[in-house]
């Protein structure tokens, strides 16, 4: 099988920037240099004319092109704008009111500027190899997923009167592939330069995917799990997979409590349990997390606190509306992680349950809270008003299949990348697919 390719989707915006290094063909006409295109009468105007599509082929292979002011880390704690550079071809389109820039290239090309994106270039070899296979896997099962929805939107809201149940999936794009941020894979071309022992771990892979009876794995990953795997169904849609089940992040991944519980996962969140992903080794720590993310200390237990002015207003502008004084977050439902899928808001004016991990997550932050493994402690209460709330909480990301740091760990105690795999993603094969 010939390597496939990829479509990216890096930044949209009325006005785009960029600069071609090198000689590119556009409708067999050279081009390089510094470019700019606009949203004209709902079309692409470049150059004096009108376009609905552009696409920039690059001449040679070495050739780049850098897109300016990209934001990354979108409605994260760290999101912040920089200009990017990337390899292979630039295809602008329009959706909406606005242009969209999009990357074409080969996987391999692709993994290495995810693989050095999603991590420091320092990070052990079997570290490199596991998270090459895995995103490889999830990308080429997206890509199958997308063929086969062939552009139907699956549903992913339901709304009652008293129920708000909404996730997020890659499927929000149907003009490409996959987009460049952390909703899907961090992909940042060749800004962040990759070291030899990047490209090593590709190569020393190529091909290789996770399968489950002959199905490529939807592998997904997260930064920390916070002790325990979560369930693919407790964040996106409402079915599970055989290879992404509930375990421990420890070497006797049986032993642990059942956190769908609630005062089990109280008392889980409150301790700090042994697990591989329970490490504060910043050496460990600066092969997963980049210089960004590394302005985050605490993952394994964190804390937010939230006076009741602060949290209402939050509330109010994230949910769009108006609970009034917030009484109670109340836990309805917790996946295998101690996730919360549903979360009761109760408030002077209204109460509505709302979900899954993500929405919560976003609706009580103002960019992400690191994830929905939260107890509520109510304080300074006042004719049954809370004057305090603090957000106790564990593990960082949707806690679904690999957990970055945990496999950092696993890697530094010397499993090699088969081994790190299969403790992650349970039953699943290795194959070699091209």
């Amino acid at each position: 099988m010939k390597e496939p390719s990829v479509t990216v989707g890096i930044m949209s915006g009325e006005t785009i920037e960029f600069v071609l290094n090198g000689t590119y063909l556009q409708g067999g006409h050279p081009v390089e240099g510094v470019q700019t295109a606009r949203i004209e009468q709902g079309r692409i105007g470049w150059n004096g004319g009108l376009y609905d599509q552009l696409l920039f082929t690059p001449q040679e292979a070495g050739h780049s092109f850098c897109l300016k002011g990209v934001t990354i880390g979108v409605k994260f704690h760290w999101e912040r704008r920089e200009d990017q550079t990337f390899r292979g071809a630039l295809k602008l389109i329009v959706e909406g009111d606005r242009l969209t820039a999009i990357n074409e290239l080969g996987i391999e090309e692709y993994l290495l500027s995810v693989i050095s994106s999603e991590m420091s270039a320092t990070a052990s070899l079997e570290l490199l190899k596991s998270h090459a296979v895995i995103s490889r896997s999830w990308l080429l099962a997206q890509i199958q997923k997308n063929k086969a929805l062939a552009g139907q939107k699956p549903v992913s809201c339901f709304r009652t009167d008293h129920e708000l149940i909404r996730w997020y999936d890659r499927e929000d794009h149907d003009r490409f592939d996959v987009c460049a941020d952390d909703h899907c894979q961090r992909y940042q071309g060749i800004t962040r330069e990759s070291t030899p022992i990047v490209g090593q771990a590709i190569e020393a892979t190529r091909g290789e995917i996770l399968t489950y009876d002959g199905q490529i794995c939807d592998a997904r990953f997260s930064k920390c799990c916070g002790g325990v795997m979560e369930r693919f169904s407790s964040c996106w849609e409402n079915r599970d997979f055989p290879y992404l089940v509930a375990l421990r992040d420890d070497r006797n991944e049986h032993d642990f409590p059942d956190l769908t519980v609630e005062e089990n996962a109280r008392r889980w969140i409150c301790e700090s349990p042994e697990a591989f992903c329970n490490t504060t080794d910043k050496r460990v720590l600066s092969q997963v997390l980049n210089n960004y993310d590394q302005e985050t200390t605490d993952f394994y237990r964190w804390s937010v606190a939230y006076t009741q002015q602060e949290l209402a207003a939050l509330i109010r502008e994230k949910s769009g509306i108006d609970f009034g004084q917030i009484v109670d977050l109340k836990p309805v439902e917790r996946g295998t992680s101690g996730r919360l899928i549903r979360l009761q808001i109760q408030g002077t004016r209204q109460t509505l349950t709302i979900g899954k991990e993500l929405e919560i997550r976003r609706t009580l932050s103002p960019s992400h809270l690191y994830s929905s493994a939260f107890i509520v402690e109510r304080e300074e209460v006042v004719d049954g008003i809370p004057q305090r709330f603090v957000l106790r909480g564990a593990g960082w990301g949707h806690g679904v299949g690999l957990c970055q740091i945990g496999a950092a760990v696993m890697g530094e105690q010397g499993y090699d990348y088969r081994h790190i795999l299969l403790h992650y993603f349970a039953g699943a094969t290795i194959e070699k697919l091209y």
